[in-house]
C-alpha cells in the first residue's frame, strides 16, 4: 500500500512516499480503507526533531484519520464493517492507505457530516472542546481567542460565540483577522501589531494558544476573577505566568490539555454531534493528495494555511 515514511530528523523533504505491507488488525482493532488523513502543527515539530517526545525512524507519520472500516480483528463487533469512522491512532500509522485504530477510539461520523470534515474535527474538535469546558465562558462575558484563524482558534470562537460570550479574535495578519470575524468573532485584531491590545480591552476568559509575548500581554487583560487557558506555543515558548502573580491579580491560569483518554473521546464525540448540529464547522484551509505531504508540513510551518490542513488518500473511501 501507499505510505509516507518519516525518514528522520529535518526539513520537510525528509517526508517520502513509498510503500509498506498492508497492515492487519489484532485483537480489539480495526483496519480502516483511508479517505482523509489530518496533518497536525505537532507532527511538523516532531518530523524536525522537536516536540513533546521523540520519534524513532523510520515510520508512517499521522495520529488521525477518517475513512470506512474494511475489516476487525478478534474480538470485535462485526457491524463495524462498512461504517463511515473516525479514529485516532497510536499515535503514527495515518499517512497511509489503510490504518490500524483501537476499537475503543473508532468513532462513528454522523450522516449530516461530510467525511473531511469529521476528520478536521478529529484532532482540533476534541481540543477545542477540552479547553471550552476548561475555559467555561458564559453569556454576557468577554472571551479572547488566540490563533483565532487556526483549526483549534476557529472553534473555540464558534464555541463561545454560542454560549452568548462577546468574542474577541487575535491572530497574526488582517487576513487571519477577517476569517476570525467570518467564524462568528465580535471583533477582531491582528497581534502583530504592537499595540493590539488597546483594541481589545478587559476580557474574562483568555485561550492562549500562542505563547509568548502574546500570551503575557493576553494575561495583563484579564479582569479580577478571569480564566486563562494555556493550550499552546506558536510562538515557540509557552506563557509563563508565576502562580502568586496570577493570585495577586485575582485570576485563575490553567493548562488545558490533561485529559484522561475517556475525556478526550467524550470531548471528540461532543465535537462531532456539535458539528452535525451545525453549532461549529471546521475550517479546512488546506487539502493535499497522501503522496505531497511534504509539501503540507511546509505550508503548516509558513504560517501559510487558514485552517485544517488534510492530506487525501483514497478518494474512494471518502
Amino acid at each position: 500500500m501507499r505510505v509516507v515514511w518519516w525518514t528522520g530528523p529535518g526539513d520537510p523533504d525528509v517526508l517520502v512516499p513509498g510503500q509498506a505491507p498492508e497492515p492487519r488488525p489484532g485483537p480489539g482493532e480495526v483496519l480502516i480503507d483511508v479517505g482523509y488523513a489530518g496533518v497536525t502543527f505537532v507532527e511538523t515539530q516532531l518530523r524536525a526533531g522537536r516536540g513533546p517526545f521523540r520519534w524513532e525512524p523510520p515510520l508512517v507519520p499521522g495520529n488521525g484519520v477518517g475513512g470506512f472500516v474494511a475489516d476487525v480483528g478478534p474480538g470485535v463487533d462485526r457491524t463495524w464493517l462498512g461504517c463511515r469512522v473516525v479514529s485516532a491512532l497510536s499515535g503514527t500509522g495515518g499517512y497511509a492507505e489503510r490504518a490500524v485504530a483501537a476499537v475503543e477510539n473508532v468513532l462513528p461520523v454522523p450522516a449530516e457530516l461530510e467525511l473531511a470534515d469529521a476528520v478536521a474535527l478529529l484532532a482540533d474538535g476534541r481540543t477545542a472542546m477540552l479547553l471550552h469546558r476548561s475555559g467555561r465562558p458564559r453569556a454576557g462575558e468577554r472571551v479572547l481567542v488566540e490563533a483565532a484563524a487556526g483549526g483549534v482558534g476557529g472553534l473555540l470562537v464558534q464555541l463561545a460565540a454560542a454560549a452568548g460570550a462577546t468574542v474577541v479574535g487575535a491572530a497574526g495578519g488582517s487576513r487571519k483577522a477577517a476569517v476570525a470575524k467570518e467564524l462568528g468573532a465580535a471583533a477582531a485584531v491582528d497581534y502583530l501589531d504592537p499595540l493590539w491590545t488597546d483594541e481589545v480591552g478587559p476580557v474574562d476568559v483568555v485561550y492562549d494558544g500562542v505563547g509568548g509575548r502574546i500570551g503575557r500581554a493576553a494575561f495583563e487583560l484579564l479582569r479580577p476573577g478571569g480564566r486563562m487557558v494555556v493550550h499552546g506555543m506558536a510562538s515557540g515558548e509557552m506563557t509563563e505566568v508565576p502562580e502568586e502573580e496570577a493570585h495577586a491579580r485575582g485570576v485563575t491560569v490553567t493548562h488545558g490539555l490533561q485529559a484522561t483518554p475517556e475525556l478526550l473521546r467524550a470531548c471528540t464525540r461532543d465535537a462531532l454531534a456539535e458539528a452535525a448540529r451545525g453549532v461549529v464547522r471546521p475550517t479546512i484551509g488546506l487539502i493535499l493528495p497522501l503522496g505531497r505531504a511534504a509539501e503540507a508540513h511546509a505550508q503548516i510551518e509558513r504560517r501559510a494555511v487558514v485552517g485544517k490542513t488534510l492530506l487525501a488518500v483514497r478518494t474512494s473511501a471518502a
